[in-house]
């Protein structure tokens, strides 16, 4: 009997470690089951609009911005065209991708697994290209030398590697093996979302119209019931079926229950789980569509936008650009003044009024020269244009009576 209870305990043991096993997205699985019963991985997750509207928002957004290598020469930070790396995250990662899509993959991954993995590709040390990862292929563990080795299996083919080989970019959580998933800890609130859609679903398939009693004056045959109930949902459900006549007969009546609309399309309940996905991403509701309460953060939907770039792609523009510094550049290039950032002037470049307040503020203090900016326009400079001016009226006040004394007059 105690070797029976021995053998059940180790299956037990080993089913316990199987289970504890964690998924390839670092912390926990990215597919398992919310509250309402849905099940929740990154293809249902992303069948919901605004988990669609808001990756793609941020992704879209980082990716866009131009990811520059700069060079620091006497006190001075010069972009290194250069520079090996540069065309690596400025041009082209690798030969089938633009740095647009690299890096909206790369983003797409942070936001949905909380991780993104891509492979290093170099040459005479020299870091040569980035070939992208599935994170929801990769398997992370440390190893008892300290080193984390990455494994995944992609097109056949299974790898193994270690942290020296792999770009690895944690999202929040800051685990050396991986960042937390948003699929993990979000998947009550995108099961409870994809539960709504399927109920408003299904009352959109029978053609939402407002069903009604049939009272009969007796008791019906098995014939009769069968007609009442098949044949006339054949002929009369459905939007398609809407409008054609109802013929009632041998004392049969018809009684109207009405619905209401907003609660037959759960009007409330999906504006609702809009912003709990929303309260995930960081995204104000109304930049991916959702208009109601527009105007509860700050003075309106310009300092909604303002925050946004502040607190929520700040942070994620900074995870990536330290990534990159720490992993693809060399300590001697670090210590050079080597330094990768992204360029926000990229933000201003669909708002016209926006970039000319800029222009005129930064060349009036004299921390912009004329042909600088000239240059961020894809402009030719001209001539005199390298020379910093700045406004005179701001003087120190001590001089202020002397500027105010008109020029002594020449004696004849």
């Amino acid at each position: 009997m105690n070797i029976l209870k021995r053998m059940a305990y180790k299956a037990a043991n080993a089913v316990v470690r199987r289970l504890d096993v964690r998924e390839p997205d670092g912390w926990y699985s990215s597919a398992s089951m919310g509250d309402a019963g849905e099940a929740v991985n990154d293809q249902s997750a992303l069948g919901l609009s605004a988990v669609w509207a808001c990756v793609n928002l941020l992704s879209g957004t980082i990716a866009t911005l131009p990811l520059m290598v700069y060079r620091t020469v006497n006190g001075e930070r010069q972009v290194d065209r250069g520079h090996p790396l540069y065309r690596v995250l400025h041009d082209s990662p690798n030969y089938d991708q633009t740095s647009v899509d690299f890096w909206e993959f790369i983003t797409a991954s942070l936001e949905l697994w909380g991780n993104a993995y891509a492979r290093i590709e170099r040459s005479a040390g020299q870091v040569r290209g980035l070939h992208p990862i599935n994170p929801a292929l990769v398997s992370v563990r440390r190893l008892p030398r300290g080193t984390i080795e990455y494994r995944w299996t992609e097109d056949g083919r299974s790898y193994i590697e270690t942290d020296q080989n792999v770009f690895h970019v944690r999202g929040f959580g800051g685990n050396p093996l991986g960042g937390m998933s948003t699929l993990h800890f979000g998947r009550n609130t995108f099961s409870l979302a994809r539960a709504i859609d399927r109920s408003a679903g299904g009352m959109f398939k029978n053609g939402l119209r407002p069903s009604g009693v049939l009272t009969f004056d007796k008791w019906l045959t098995p014939e009769q019931r069968e007609l009442a109930e098949v044949k006339l949902a054949e002929k009369f459900v459905g939007a398609i079926n809407s409008g054609k006549p109802l013929v009632l007969e041998g004392g049969t009546k018809w009684e109207q229950l009405t619905i209401n609309p907003e609660d037959a399309q759960m009007l409330e309940s999906r504006g609702f789980s809009v912003e709990e996905i929303c309260r995930f991403f960081g995204v104000p509701p109304f930049m991916i569509g959702h208009t109601e309460k527009s105007t509860s953060w700050g003075t309106g939907l310009e300092q909604q936008t303002l925050g946004f770039q502040k607190f929520t792609l700040r942070r994620r523009l900074k995870r990536i650009e330290q990534a990159v510094m720490k992993q693809l550049l060399t300590p001697q290039e670090r210590a050079a003044g080597i330094v990768v950032e992204f360029n926000l002037e990229g933000l201003l470049r669909a708002d016209s009024a926006g970039r000319a307040r800029f222009y005129q503020q930064m060349t009036a203090i004299g921390a912009m020269t004329i042909n600088e900016v000239r240059a961020l326009e894809n402009l030719p400079p001209v001539e005199g244009g390298d020379v910093p001016r700045m406004q005179m009226q701001n003087v120190p006040i001590t001089q202020a009576d002397q500027e105010a004394l008109p020029a002594p007059q020449a004696e004849e």
